[in-house]
């Protein structure tokens, strides 16, 4: 670890403790359809919306139609994005003349980018045209994280809200949230990565010739090496290269700010053409955190408790620390198998561990990014996360088990850190002998539950899928490169990152089979509405309630002993959980490299 590394971390976390009170109070303003300096450009376009759409803008939903409107959305969403990929070869805008998507392949990414996941078990480049990156993929960058600042807000009012039934109207929030927050930082911050050296065109692909032609073995029909007569690999010389082009930009932007994650190329923010530079670098990870960290703000500024907002952005902000320091010094120390052969084991490895990683970023970069897409439900990676450390990759891992609530998802990860509210609250409640209240609200039976239930379903899905892969060696196991613990944590990983609607790879594993492709995308819906109806549910009954007044026995939720309540809440929960599957994978790993033996 150095100086500078510490450094850039710092950096950006000032710019988003920067960035949390303006853009959480103007969220605020936008959500309350109180005026903004935007509103004379955009708000006859928001009329002009409803109008065409039938939308009555003063017409508000109970948290049933609330729900009920947001599945319709995202299926008819889901539906067309579908048909879309099947058809792409009629389509324009396809230079590279691209055969229509697989019909598993389509359903799983249908069903990723509706859910706001955008897991890709396919290769960008050479998989989807330019038509399918824009009108599919680039449109549910934009539409699944409107609907999950929505969702976010609509808790919000229900926290806020006294005997009201309703809270708001989600084809209002949801237009609220692309045309004002979502569009124009995107149209501004495309702008600024196309001068970085993003590249924005419609292209078709360049043929080059390489400076030094290249070596490679020569695969058979089946995908081994073939073998000449003299017991030799045979050899094949690769003297040209093709270079993928297209509107990056654009999507480069939204799928970072929506914490989206899905990139125009395989490599995602790894790729030149997406994250060129360490200026970019730092844009990416910024516009990760900065409608998630706003949201808190929001929070706080709608519930008139600015104080509790604090409170829990402390909460989030040392579990962000905790994570990025044990990622950078693990990956600092490198792997003490190379670090010398008449070294101890535990010597640490000069330069660190750079399998995996840009040069141009190094490692303090590249654990920063890889820690902060997976506190939030973003997925963008600039390294690959199957080449870190054990306990480097432990922490991305871990961070998605616990719900991705650290500043979390653009919406998922408010209401994600709202039930861990609800239950600390609860909990808190037990201890003193007394019915929990919450900024005036009773939490009572009905809420917890509804906590729970959207606790209990993220592991149940995870665990169940993962299992059933891991004793399958015909469509499980027979899908990844490395074996023993390491192979666990590749499936693990997988499984995980689509319940919890990331979309990051641990990579080292073959998702683009039949298996893989159905049972990652219905873990996908079910992370998603599975674990959002009983959010509604608990948003609808706090809305209903009286406001009750704070007497002594009310426990605080503004000061530094909730937010601790509330970091151990989240850690027991994640530990009590998943221990027992972390300690078959990225522990048992960790404690075997140490031993001398790799995977």
């Amino acid at each position: 670890m150095t100086g500078n590394g510490w450094l850039q971390i710092a950096i950006l976390f000032l710019l988003v403790l920067a960035v949390t009170k303006p853009l959480g109070l103007f969220m605020a303003r936008v959500f309350n359809r109180e005026k903004t300096f935007l509103d004379r450009i955009l708000r006859p376009l928001e009329r002009l919306i409803y109008r065409l759409t039938g939308v009555d803008e003063g017409r508000e939903m109970r948290w049933t139609e609330y729900a009920v409107s947001m599945l319709l959305f995202s299926v008819v969403s889901m539906v067309v994005l579908y048909v879309i990929q099947r058809v792409q070869g009629y389509l324009p805008w396809n230079p590279q003349k691209l055969a229509g998507v697989p019909p598993a392949l389509a359903f799983n990414t249908a069903a990723s980018f509706s859910t706001n996941t955008n897991w890709q078990a396919y290769v960008p480049e050479t998989t989807m045209s330019y038509f399918t990156q824009m009108a599919g993929l680039a449109y549910h960058n934009f539409f699944s994280a409107a609907a999950g600042i929505a969702l976010a807000i609509a808790f919000i009012r229900g926290i806020a809200r006294r005997q009201a039934e309703t809270l708001g109207n989600f084809w209002v929030d949801m237009t609220r949230a692309s045309l004002w927050v979502l569009l124009p930082f995107c149209l501004v911050g495309s702008l600024v990565l196309v001068s970085q050296g993003v590249v924005q065109n419609f292209r078709a692909y360049d043929t080059v010739q390489l400076v030094e032609p290249q070596q490679v073995p020569h695969l058979n029909a089946d995908g081994t090496a073939a073998v000449g007569p003299d017991g030799k690999p045979v050899m094949d010389t690769i003297a040209q290269q093709t270079i993928a082009q297209g509107p990056v930009a654009s999507q480069e932007i939204i799928k970072e700010f929506g914490t989206n994650g899905g990139g125009f190329f395989n490599a995602n923010s790894a790729h030149p053409f997406e994250n060129p530079t360490p200026f970019t670098n730092l844009i990416e990870i910024f516009c990760i955190f900065a409608i998630s960290a706003g949201l808190v703000y929001t929070l706080g500024h709608m519930t008139g408790s600015l104080a509790h907002g604090w409170a829990v952005w402390a909460a989030m902000a040392f579990l962000f620390l905790a994570g990025v320091t044990v990622t950078y010094w693990s990956e600092a120390r490198g792997n003490p198998l190379l670090a010398g052969v008449n070294q101890q084991a535990s010597a640490t490895h000069p330069g660190g561990n750079m399998e995996g990683k840009e040069v141009r970023f190094g490692v303090a970069n590249s654990a920063l990014f890889a820690t902060a897409t997976t506190d939030t439900s973003c997925g963008a990676v600039n390294a690959m996360h199957d080449s870190f450390t054990p306990l480097g990759g432990l922490v991305p891992l871990v961070n998605i088990m616990l719900g991705e609530v650290i500043f979390g998802g653009v919406g998922s990860g408010m209401y994600g850190m709202l039930v861990f509210v609800v239950l600390s609250v609860f909990i808190a409640g037990l201890m003193v002998g007394r019915t929990p209240e919450y900024l005036g609200k009773k939490i009572e039976s009905y809420d917890v539950k509804m906590a729970m239930l959207s606790l209990l379903i993220f592991p149940l899905i995870i665990l169940t899928l993962a299992a059933i892969s891991v004793v399958s060696s015909s469509f499980g196991t027979s899908s990844i490169a490395n074996a023993g613990p390491h192979g666990l944590s590749e499936i693990l990983y997988a499984f995980t990152s689509a319940a919890g609607n990331n979309g990051s790879a641990f990579a080292g594993i073959n998702a683009n089979t039949n298996w893989y492709n159905i049972a990652l995308g219905f873990n996908t819906l079910i992370g998603r509405f599975l674990v959002v109806i009983p959010v509604l549910a608990i948003a609808g009954n706090l809305a209903r309630k009286k406001y009750v007044a704070p007497s002594l026995g009310t426990f605080p939720v503004t000061t530094p002993l909730f937010s601790a309540l509330l970091v151990s809440v989240i850690l027991i929960v994640g530990a009590l959980t998943f221990f027992p599957v972390l300690s078959l994978g990225p522990i048992l790993e960790h404690l075997l490299m140490h031993a001398g033996t790799t995977f």
